[in-house]
């Protein structure tokens, strides 16, 4: 009895052929049936033994190269040029030009890593936004986090190996995202890297501010928004103490950190929308990466106001001499939905004539360049400390606003 080997692809594996996919082993490969062929480029793409497309969305650009050191399972995800994914699981994410994540890499929905970013082997993240440059080193959990920092791929932000970013409280939420730099001054590519030392953590959320270098072992508990700091944190004295579910002791911290790193989702998507869409949009497929990057910042801020929300409720339930800021927190998530989510557009009123100011300028530096990292870097300083006021605007209002929203809780008193 004849047996078929044929995989149950190869149609489509003979399409990506065609178009001139290296692929050295096609009847190792499982592609999905809802991949669209024309949204994989046949330009310089390496799809190496036993890895795994799947997905609508996915978008594979020149010279992307998949799996070299083990399988790689890629759904939904959409990749920019020359982005090098080479073993583990990619899922519902963005890779800009010449990111990178070596064996192991466990990518789950919502991530945005952009130019030459990327990390080594066994990096789990999710959520999690990644300016261009950033490394991240072996052995990483970095979820809920977005970290900016560096300017080139000898000046860039790190993260040591063997990093964790606690993200999980004892009461069960995720309101933890951390803020590792900041969107106003990140996007301007000029900024000191942070380091963050190896075998160490972060508990969210927390802020760091940029050119710090966080001690190796060192496990954040507290915010350090100030620029150029060596940090060392020491370990909590040991003992024991009664244990109050939903107590959330530093409720104010807590959500001011939450409003901070909305509101930086914001401005982060604001710079999408009026400065990166036509370098996005002037390439092949780059107009799938651009739709793919609104997409997700849009699924992170849901991510976010979700979480904060659900920290909320149970923040309520406690009885306290804060009390009534606590309901009052609930009471106005609402509010805060329809403030991130742009259904409160004259918010943004105040910042548009700053936009205009430096758009006009950035017009006459970029030269109808197409090179986004080029433009960005060479600013004149004068133009970039002008988009960095046009964005630290939009993080200021929304953080006004709420703040308005929420007196009893005193947000950004300090």
């Amino acid at each position: 009895m004849s047996m078929d080997f044929k995989p149950k692809s190869h149609e489509k594996i003979q399409q990506l052929l065609a178009k001139g996919v290296h692929i050295p082993n096609p009847a190792t490969l499982d592609i999905g049936d809802d991949v669209h062929i024309d949204q994989i480029s046949g330009q310089g793409v390496t799809i190496y033994p036993g890895c795994r497309i799947y997905g609508g969305k996915t978008v594979i650009s020149s010279g992307c190269k998949l799996g070299y050191e083990a399988p790689a399972t890629v759904e939904d995800c959409r990749l920019g040029q020359r982005v090098e994914l080479k073993g583990g699981f990619f899922s519902k994410s963005i890779f800009l030009d010449k990111a990178t994540l070596g064996m192991g890499a466990h990518v789950r929905e919502g991530c945005l890593l952009e130019e030459e970013a990327g990390g080594v082997h066994c990096v789990g993240l999710k959520q999690t936004i990644l300016f261009p440059f950033v490394t991240l080193g072996s052995l990483i959990n970095l979820c809920d986090c977005l970290m900016a920092g560096g300017t080139s791929r000898s000046n860039h932000s790190e993260v040591g190996s063997s990093y964790i970013h606690f993200n999980f409280t004892p009461e069960a939420d995720k309101a933890t995202p951390s803020l590792l730099g900041d969107v106003p001054r990140g996007v301007m590519l000029n900024q000191p890297p942070i380091f963050l030392g190896g075998q160490g953590g972060i508990i969210g959320p927390a802020r760091l501010g940029y050119g710090n270098i966080v001690a190796a072992g060192s496990i954040l508990r507290h915010d350090y928004p100030q620029d150029g700091l060596l940090i060392f944190e020491t370990r909590p004295a040991g003992g024991a103490k009664e244990f109050h579910p939903s107590a959330y002791p530093n409720l104010r911290r807590v959500v001011e950190n939450n409003i901070l790193y909305l509101a930086n989702l914001s401005a982060l998507e604001s710079w999408y929308r009026h400065v990166r869409k036509p370098f996005l949009e002037a390439r092949p497929l780059g107009s799938l990466l651009y739709a793919g990057v609104l997409e997700t910042l849009a699924s992170a801020g849901k991510e976010r106001l979700k979480r904060l929300r659900a920290m909320a409720e149970k923040a309520a339930a406690f009885s306290g001499p804060d009390t009534r800021a606590r309901k009052e927190l609930l009471g106005q998530t609402g509010f805060c939905e329809d403030l991130f989510t742009g259904n409160i557009p004259d918010v943004f009123t105040a910042t548009r004539p700053l936009r205009e100011v430096f758009l006009e300028d950035f017009a006459k530096s970029a030269q109808n360049s197409t090179d986004y990292v080029g433009v960005i870097r060479n600013l004149p300083g004068t133009v970039s400390l002008k988009g960095t006021a046009w964005l630290n605007g939009i993080v200021r209002a929304l953080g006004d606003r709420a703040a308005q929203a929420l007196p009893l809780m005193e947000l950004f008193k300090n």
